[in-house]
């Protein structure tokens, strides 16, 4: 990966699966599944849809796995720009990877009590259920604490900035999706009675940093020149 254009489609392509395998596990399989507050009808949703709910499981381990890849990537293509920084994006975003890895536990506790297996003979069906509902409601709070490792798309977004070879507006917006993840990794703790109306703000910010720089990287790449000439 000797020039920024290579590189760059490169990132952009490893964003892209990582974009769609984080939303497919993430957001999609729970929103099909979970009937937030509903054990019964939640646990009913799973056990009819086991395969969907064990892809998204798998979904979200090769997230988090593919993440690693994503920052190396970022790493070659913006390191130039100012090493520090770059360290820094690396550092703060692969923290955020054994977070994943060890949130999917929930999702497997949550099948195992569903499941029934013998040494869980002591619970009823309810009590079995409600189980699996709070696992899967610690799910959601992990990535609701792990969002604070947003705090990576600062310095990445200060990097695009200054690059030279990508538009600022993507750093600018990099930024912003930043402040998103801040968002709704707080609201809910400190004020959970605004954490819908938060959110769908955070939403957009997040929806206009992220997926754009995604398309960005893959379709266009970056200005076409030496990553040593970047130093």
């Amino acid at each position: 990966m000797n020039s920024t254009k290579r590189t760059a489609r490169i990132a952009g392509l490893l964003y892209l699966v990582n974009g769609v395998t984080g939303f497919f596990g993430i957001i999609y399989v729970p929103n099909r599944l979970i009937v937030s507050g509903n054990a019964a009808a939640t646990a009913s949703n799973i056990r009819a849809s086991e395969g969907l709910y064990r892809l998204g499981i798998a979904s979200e381990l090769i997230c988090a796995a593919e993440f690693a890849f994503l920052l190396w990537a970022l790493y070659q293509l913006l390191g130039g720009v100012n090493r520090t920084q770059a360290s820094l994006m690396v550092v703060l975003g692969l923290v955020f990877v054994p977070i994943m890895c060890v949130n999917v536990l929930n999702e497997i506790a949550a099948l195992m009590l569903l499941h029934g297996a013998d040494f869980l003979s002591a619970l009823d069906r309810r009590q079995a259920e409600a189980m699996a509902m709070l696992f899967l409601d610690l799910h959601r709070y992990g990535y609701t604490v792990g969002w604070i490792f947003g705090l990576w798309l600062f310095p990445f977004g200060v990097l695009v900035f200054r690059s030279g070879f990508l538009p600022r507006i993507l750093g600018v917006l990099l930024i912003a999706a930043g402040f998103g993840y801040l968002a709704d990794s707080f609201t809910p703790l400190l004020l959970p009675s605004y954490a819908d109306i938060v959110g769908r703000f955070a939403s957009i910010t997040l929806t206009l940093g992220e997926p754009t720089i995604i398309l960005w990287l893959v379709i266009r790449g970056a200005k076409d020149q030496s990553l040593e000439a970047t130093g």
